[in-house]
């Protein structure tokens, strides 16, 4: 197994959703810039993309299925060297970031959904980790 299957079964444990198929996509800042672009209308790359499954009625096409994480490990590595964590953390803390995605946890529409993503994601993190990761 893994790593990134290790940390993905931790993860679902964590929130709950172990018996859900997640998947988790390694792409570099090229491929994730295109998603970017043609699926959210951003033409630039950004660390994570969250593909939920159960939006928009389709939660019972396949009921098992909650949806696809896709890791840019370009932006990853930059963003822990700014924050002077190991690149393996960064990748684990988008994932986590991702996975609340898929559970319907948003961070842009409003300071209280922010809040508790934040929260959800924190914990998570530090108890994956045994450290917090610093905010600005």
């Amino acid at each position: 197994m893994t790593k990134i299957e290790q940390w993905l079964r931790q993860i679902q444990e964590l929130l709950e959703c172990d018996d859900d198929d997640i998947s988790v996509i390694l792409v570099d800042d090229k491929e994730i810039k295109s998603i970017n672009r043609q699926y959210l209308g951003k033409d630039r790359p950004t660390n994570v993309i969250s593909f939920p499954m159960r939006e928009d009625g389709f939660d019972n096409v396949a009921p098992h299925l909650l949806g696809d994480i896709m890791v840019s490990v370009d932006t990853a590595e930059r963003q822990s060297e700014e924050s002077d964590i190991p690149l393996e953390d960064m990748i684990l803390f988008l994932m986590i970031h991702g996975a609340l995605h898929l559970l319907g946890y948003d961070h842009e529409t409003s300071e209280e959904g922010r809040k508790q993503m934040v929260d959800k994601e924190d914990e998570l993190f530090f108890t994956l980790t045994g450290y917090y990761l610093e905010r600005e």
